[in-house]
């Protein structure tokens, strides 16, 4: 992505930490049943081997739309998304499936990184975001990391109403309806399921908020089992990370 050249950004894979199976082997979810020495190592591997230039912002991640101000003072706090206008203040959300989305301005003086799941989205976590930078949306520049893919994400109908009764225009309700592909059933008693592109649902709502330069989206968690960890795919796992922050 076209990002100033006083922005770092890094997601990470699952290859090179210290955690044993099933997190095997770069997790750095603390809530996920690892060995929290193991996960604190990782962090500090990290740290050591990108030069962080100050302690991550943790968050509780609570699938929200909660977005808090980065401290990096060792806190961790409570939500889904975390920003700041400071230099060398870092950013970063843990993931397996859901949406990792780092952002930044054209200026390089504001960054910010965010978790988003379905819940997130359909409750307006992007909005929300958007609202509290204060910025021109225009100058906003949005990267989305690896997620699972619409062929792998089957959701049941709740998870599409739950978009659809947000939608406060037929337009939008439109757009929203076609990130949702239905799955045919094998028998007519079976409850409605759905194939759900959240790539394509985050643009949408990025677009709504008028931010429209919007780069990755073509990693898939389920698919890739030697780099992404994926809740889908394997149930008890470990998370990536992503962390962005400018100089």
């Amino acid at each position: 992505w076209p990002a100033p050249e006083n922005i770092s950004a890094f997601i990470t894979t699952r290859k090179g930490g210290l955690s044993l199976s099933p997190w095997n082997s770069n997790n750095f979810g603390f809530n996920v049943g690892d060995n929290i020495k193991s996960v604190e190592k990782n962090w500090r591997l990290l740290s050591q081997e990108i030069n962080l230039p100050s302690r991550p912002q943790l968050l509780d991640q609570v699938h929200g739309v909660n977005v808090v101000q980065a401290t990096c003072d060792g806190s961790t706090i409570v939500g889904d998304g975390s920003f700041t206008k400071k230099s060398k203040i870092v950013c970063s959300v843990t993931t397996a499936d859901c949406l990792p989305i780092l952002i930044c301005d054209v200026q390089g003086t504001l960054v910010a990184s965010i978790h988003a799941g379905w819940r997130g989205l359909s409750e307006g976590i992007i909005t929300n975001l958007i609202k509290q930078l204060n910025v021109n949306p225009d100058d906003l520049i949005v990267y989305i990391g690896p997620t699972i893919s619409q062929k792998n994400f089957e959701v049941g109908h709740e998870v599409k109403k739950a978009f659809l009764d947000r939608c406060y225009s037929i337009g939008f309700q439109e757009k929203v309806s076609s990130c949702f592909v239905r799955v045919k059933q094998k028998n007519f008693y079976q409850d409605e399921k759905w194939r759900a592109n959240l790539y394509e649902l985050a643009k949408i709502y990025f677009n709504e908020n008028y931010v429209f330069k919007i780069y990755g989206g073509d990693l898939c968690t389920y698919d890739d089992y030697k780099r992404f960890y994926s809740y889908r795919r394997d149930g008890n796992t470990g998370r990536m990370a992503s962390l962005i922050w400018f100089s």
